[in-house]
């Protein structure tokens, strides 16, 4: 335990950054210049490789789809059908504001702006210790509501070579239009660079593992990426209004991903920090993924205690947390003073499995402090700002002469002659 500034560190953790391994870099280095040089012939070498799987067809088939709903009891269908629909009227609500613009800003000028859709973009669906069924949602349903034209789809196949019936049903449903059996950095690369089976995109998104990720910050430039990220983090702020068994198995819900995933908590009240440590210890021997939400806490959990909620929310903007958790009294009076997250859950009732996979904001959310400037994924990944301008003669008249002085001093010499040829002649 050590306290310094009013902020007492119960339980402490080395802190995590984007950094990935050299090793990691040149293996997808190599994965992605095979995979541009080779198209087919690499993804199914790779495929081969890494999943132990050959299919002769890299594309997911209508049969395959049809058989994966086939494979889903209605219960599941509908399950997956409501987070689809969440999902879409959440995305929908954004898109309705977000508006183009045109107006006369000078007489004689006009200036303005149209928000347009990328026209292909490439979804990832990472499969992985558990394959995430709300993944396909998160990335495909905001591409469709943006008006991408044509949206594919990667995933890893199961040993069988299928992919999962529950994400396919899922990607299906979301409106994804090609889908096809390619996992890892390969499938970056290929939809990155195309390959004569995968069509290149303007735009490749969607969470996966260090490849992928290491994949999307190799190709990006080329095409365009939503945002690098790692495994999922969770912060809870609590007070002593706080129930600690809730607490826990909210720290717990996220410990479970992955190892290396981050679960917080940052207390005014050390009383309920301890409580909550105690009954996560009490919870973990019942989880059937003890073994990885134990290693995961002990590796990677932290327990904070602040002074004050003001000081708890200044570790809070400190962290940049993907999900961040006010389970306080009143969780609304510090929403304004809190500007780095992924996500905001407000109340004991707004746990973030419900983010993560039915109430219908996106799931995929930035980690590893990349919160200090970029959010998730939304419709607008998907949407471009392109501005226009129109001036009339008298209007160019106007703005030619400044124009034409910048140009003078930067001795843009050619493009001080442009200006000047718009400067209307009196005589």
């Amino acid at each position: 335990m050590n306290t310094r500034d009013g902020i007492t560190y119960l339980k402490s953790a080395e802190s995590k950054s984007i950094e990935i391994d050299q090793d990691v870099t040149d293996t997808v280095q190599d994965i992605l210049s095979e995979v541009r040089q080779r198209g087919d012939e690499a993804l199914q070498e790779f495929t081969q490789q890494f999943d132990g799987v050959k299919r002769e067809d890299l594309q997911v088939s209508d049969r395959e789809i049809a058989a994966a709903a086939e494979a889903l009891s209605d219960e599941k269908k509908e399950a997956i059908e409501n987070t689809i629909a969440n999902v879409r009227k959440f995305h929908e609500e954004q898109r309705n504001h977000i508006e183009g613009f045109e107006r006369e800003f000078t007489e004689g000028i006009k200036l303005g702006q149209r928000i347009v859709p990328v026209e292909s973009a490439g979804t990832y669906v990472p499969g992985g210790r558990h394959p995430l069924v709300a993944a396909p949602a998160m990335s495909i349903v905001p591409a469709k509501v943006a008006g991408v034209e044509t949206v594919l789809t990667c995933a890893p196949p199961q040993e069988d070579g299928s992919v999962q019936p529950a994400q396919l049903y899922a990607m299906d449903r979301s409106g994804a239009d090609e889908i096809y059996a390619v996992g890892g950095a390969q499938a970056i690369g290929a939809m990155a660079y195309g390959t004569e089976t995968v069509p290149a995109v303007a735009k490749v998104t969607g969470p996966g593992n260090v490849f992928t990720t290491e994949a999307k910050r190799q190709v990006f430039g080329h095409v365009g990426i939503d945002f690098l990220a790692g495994p999922t983090e969770i912060l809870i702020v609590a007070d002593e209004h706080a129930d600690p068994d809730l607490v826990a198995t909210d720290l717990l819900a996220q410990a479970e991903h992955d190892p290396n995933s981050r679960p917080i908590l940052v207390s005014t009240d050390e009383e309920l920090a301890n409580a909550v440590i105690d009954s996560l210890y009490e919870q973990l021997p019942d989880l059937r993924t003890e073994e990885t939400a134990r290693e995961c806490w002990e590796d990677n959990g932290e327990v904070i205690v602040a002074d004050t909620i003001d000081s708890a929310v200044g570790v809070a903007n400190d962290y940049a947390i993907e999900h961040l958790h006010l389970m306080i009294d009143k969780p609304r009076s510090v929403v304004d003073d809190l500007y780095n997250y992924g996500s905001l859950f407000l109340g004991e009732y707004s746990p973030v499995v419900f983010g993560d996979k039915a109430v219908g904001t996106n799931h995929s959310l930035p980690t590893l402090e990349v919160a200090r400037y970029s959010g998730g994924i939304w419709v607008g990944t998907y949407l471009k700002t392109l501005t226009h301008q129109q001036a009339t003669a008298e209007g160019a008249a106007q703005i030619a002469p400044l124009a034409a002085k910048i140009c003078e001093l930067e001795g843009t010499h050619a493009h001080q002659l442009s200006a000047e040829a718009r400067i209307l002649d009196d005589t």
